[in-house]
């Protein structure tokens, strides 16, 4: 595809639609503990709607190189970010993933799986806290852990079921 039919974003300012899709992610982000610069990138690839370079990211969000490439990498092991390569030019395009079950599905799969494992070994430590008669645990505790213990078994459950939900 010769580079003139590429589109090429402009560096000059976002219109007040993109910084409020862009603010909306930013937000969206910090309840998933994500860098700003997560939620620009994922923002700007969905409004814009076509292929992106690294570049593109850069010079129209104004994030360094090393902020868009690990944002990228980041979207990209989530599935909330496609990446493209057109024949004769050796730059990655990036697309935003607008299909919202395949970005839960990615989510849940990397990044709740990995905090839910965290969970257990901080359960499994807590547990052998609470259960050695020298750490002095107050009374109750241990039925408060094993509470805790059932939630987090539970939500283990829910998220293969919502998973296996956003297949349908």
């Amino acid at each position: 595809m010769p580079a003139a039919t590429i589109p090429q974003v402009s560096p000059s300012r976002l219109g007040p639609a993109e910084r409020e899709l862009l603010e909306f992610f930013v937000h969206l982000g910090k309840y998933l503990s994500l860098p700003r610069s997560v939620g620009e990138i994922y923002g700007l690839l969905f409004a814009r709607g076509e292929l992106m370079t690294l570049d593109d990211l850069v010079a129209t969000l104004g994030i360094s190189k090393g902020s868009a490439s690990q944002g990228l990498r980041l979207l990209r092991g989530v599935g909330a970010v496609r990446v493209s390569h057109l024949p004769g030019d050796r730059k990655d395009y990036f697309e935003a993933e607008a299909e919202l079950p395949a970005l839960v599905r990615g989510f849940l799969r990397d990044q709740l799986s990995a905090k839910m494992e965290r969970a257990d070994e901080r359960l499994d430590r807590l547990r052998a806290a609470v259960d050695d008669p020298c750490n002095g645990a107050p009374e109750g505790l241990s039925g408060r852990v094993e509470r805790l213990q059932a939630w987090h078994n539970k939500a283990r459950r829910l998220v293969p079921l919502v998973s296996t939900f956003l297949k349908i």
